[in-house]
């Protein structure tokens, strides 16, 4: 199944995956790379009103889930990637050039406040799951776990280089620290619990991510898995690939509802094709030259061929 239709949505949450091209492990060991990331992510999340749940920087790709009220997941991702896939070949010396992003991020929806809270352990349990290290406290890069439960607000200072740059240009005697904006990367807390104090809640996440993690160790042991430990991972070589890796084509299936219950992820599935049945024929005849057609709510215009020219 190809890529899918974009859908922009006010109240139903996402969960997004980019990964590097040819999932090189280009965001392990580099604190000064991850600095700059958690910095982007918390500039670009301030300017476009995003919800941000959770936060995973894994070696070859990040995932996140977010709820964008301003329906407006597009702008974040364009700004976002673009801005990380920028930095890295500044803070990584290593760093071979091309591409950077191994293609256009996926997001699922998750439709409730449950499947919300199952993709917040999802992420934050990754090292975990994906057999690094036995417990989130030994893995060492950025967490946000403890961050996201007690409510830490992290600042990191991000320079405007593009207007930086462009300032450049005209006068010798600009100064990069006029540049430099300090931004609050802070998480949301999981719908569902805003009765909780702050310590309740936090104990209380503490207390089902230990249940699952326990989960995961047997489940991994039972099948005769061992985790790679952290002095093995600081020994991991930036650029280096994975011995394993999830891998799509263009056609691979991608599913567009994330959803614990069954009967809400079909709901979800028919609320979502209904939108792109519509948006498929819309989108034929506005390539056919009916400009005036009507697009579902959430959805782009499709790019028109340049052999198509459109007059008023």
């Amino acid at each position: 199944m190809g890529y899918h239709a974009r859908i922009e949505t006010r109240d139903i949450a996402s969960f997004l995956t980019t990964r590097s091209r040819n999932s090189a492990l280009w965001f392990v060991n580099n604190q000064r790379l991850e600095a700059a990331i958690l910095g982007y992510t918390a500039k670009f999340a301030s300017r476009y009103g995003v919800k941000l749940y959770a936060l995973a920087i894994e070696g070859n790709h990040i995932q996140a889930p977010a709820l964008f009220p301003a329906a407006n997941r597009a702008d974040f991702m364009r700004d976002w990637n673009s801005a990380i896939a920028r930095a890295v070949p500044r803070f990584t010396p290593e760093y071979d050039g091309g591409r950077f992003w191994s293609r256009r991020y996926s997001n699922e929806f998750l439709p409730s406040a449950e499947d919300i809270e199952e993709y917040f352990f999802y992420t934050v349990l990754q090292p975990v799951k994906d057999g690094l290290v036995e417990k989130i406290s030994d893995y060492p890069g950025y967490n946000c776990f403890h961050d996201a439960i007690w409510g830490i607000e992290r600042r990191f200072k991000v320079t405007r280089r593009a207007e930086y740059n462009e300032a450049r240009r005209f006068s010798n005697n600009v100064k990069l620290v006029d540049f430099i904006d300090v931004v609050t990367l802070k998480y949301e807390r999981l719908p569902g619990y805003e009765h909780l104090s702050q310590k309740e809640y936090a104990l209380l996440m503490m207390k089902r991510l230990e249940e699952r993690r326990l989960r995961i160790v047997r489940e991994r042991r039972e099948r005769g898995l061992e985790f790679k430990g952290k002095e093995a991972m600081l020994r991991t070589r930036r650029g280096a690939k994975p011995a394993r890796t999830k891998r799509s084509g263009r056609y691979s299936h991608r599913p567009r509802i994330l959803a614990i219950c069954h009967a809400r992820r079909h709901q979800f599935k028919v609320w979502y094709f209904n939108i792109y049945f519509a948006y498929k024929e819309a989108s034929k005849l506005y390539r056919a030259g009916q400009w005036d057609v009507e697009f579902p709510e959430g959805t782009y215009r499709p790019v028109v061929p340049p052999r198509i020219v459109r007059v008023e």
